[in-house]
């Protein structure tokens, strides 16, 4: 099928998680994605394990996936010969993502209003901690702060432990990956329409806080904040992850009557009926406690022969091996693989878009793998790429 991105050009300056996933996606969908590296200052993710490929060309398995389906060149955006280059690529690819701190690109001369005087129809998104406005605008941050800072964190955990860890990076992800992602979408769609580019200041910060959306408009209209373990979805009803008795652990989501009657019925507790029924708190944390106690007294295997012919919103806690290896996900084609630069290929997750194509996917490359090609294709000679490399403005 002909991927919904086909012809859309992206020129991606980010590193770490939020914006490369992004541009990931967006590749994924069909977009030509050019990612801007810097020839001294590699980005982190490459050196977290474990490795794969072989020799120069061997990648971490992480920007392997987040960089895949992408050219790549390596720039030193400092050097005003870097400009040059930059100026004669937004000619074509009219579209830029970028995740450095506010004025950075400002100072590089590769900003919004600078660039759209070559551009007009430039869509041009910023990804940012806190946003391109505001006090904290400047301020260092990682996904633990912005889920912090915005409230989600507050009730995200127990009673008795504080605040917990997500395993994965929520803010990152959901907020500025994806955020960043529908922006873009729509702002070509406007531009469609209108003729017109725009900037778009996406804060990981102001995500987090939309994020609360459940909770936090119900705190808007009661003015009253929620509490660890004490609503519907986080530990206030019996909603919740049961430890079996091999270390195991079953999720129970059946807050539906006709759900929860299921499972009283598969663990011979309807006497409890009518006490599930209650919304009161202290009911539900007493149906809660009596449902650890039995969960414990088998193992994974054996609930799962209970519950696996039951629709009953109840499904193990798989490890990321076992979920990799699970038929659903297996028959959905979210496990696929990539090429790699120098043949062979790697395992990797697909995204969950609804837009595929037959082309395998190829693998995120090392550093300026496609730089001689891609200045080549906008005018460079071949003497001109020597020199520049020989300045160590490219590499």
């Amino acid at each position: 099928m002909t991927l919904p991105l086909k012809g859309i050009k992206i020129l991606d300056f980010t590193t770490l998680l939020p914006g490369p996933y992004a541009t990931q996606l967006l590749a994924d969908m069909g977009a030509d994605v050019l990612r801007i590296e810097s020839p001294t200052r590699p980005d982190l993710v490459k050196f977290m394990p474990p490795m794969v490929g072989e020799g120069k060309n061997k990648v971490s398995a992480v920007h392997a996936s987040l960089n895949r389906n992408k050219q790549c060149i390596a720039v030193d955006l400092k050097s005003d010969k870097a400009k040059e280059i930059i100026h004669r690529l937004i000619k074509e690819y009219d579209i830029v993502i970028e995740q450095f701190r506010p004025n950075v690109m400002q100072r590089l001369g590769l900003d919004y209003e600078s660039l759209k005087k070559i551009q007009p129809k430039l869509i041009y998104c910023s990804i940012t901690g806190y946003g391109q406005t505001g006090p904290l605008k400047d301020r260092a941050g990682h996904d633990i702060n912005y889920l912090a800072l915005s409230g989600l964190a507050s009730y995200s955990g127990r009673k008795e432990t504080g605040p917990i860890l997500s395993g994965t990076q929520i803010a990152d992800i959901a907020g500025g990956s994806h955020h960043a992602v529908m922006a873009i979408q729509a702002a070509i769609i406007q531009r469609s329409a209108s003729g017109g580019g725009q900037y778009l200041d996406i804060s990981m910060s102001d995500a987090a806080l939309a994020l609360t959306t459940m909770f936090g408009a119900s705190a808007l209209a009661s003015g009253i904040s929620p509490k660890l373990g004490g609503e519907m979805l986080n530990g206030g009803l019996f909603y919740d992850y049961y430890e079996t008795s091999d270390g195991r652990y079953l999720s129970l989501g059946s807050l539906e009557p006709v759900f929860a009657i299921k499972v009283l019925e598969a663990l011979d507790m309807n006497e409890w009926a009518t006490k599930l029924s209650d919304q009161r708190f202290d009911v539900q944390n007493e149906v809660r406690d009596k449902f650890k106690v039995v969960f414990k007294e088998h193992s994974l295997e054996y609930w799962l022969a209970i519950f696996e012919p039951l629709d009953a919103c109840v499904e193990p806690v798989l490890t990321t091996e076992e979920a990799f290896s699970h038929p659903h996900f297996i028959e959905r084609g979210m496990i696929s693989s990539a090429l790699m630069e120098e043949g062979g290929s790697t395992p990797q997750l697909n995204s969950a878009l609804p837009f595929r194509s037959d082309k395998i996917h190829q693998a995120g490359k090392g550093v300026g793998a496609d730089t001689d090609k891609v200045l080549k294709k906008i005018g460079f000679e071949s003497a001109e790429i020597n020199v520049l490399r020989a300045e160590r403005i490219i590499k």
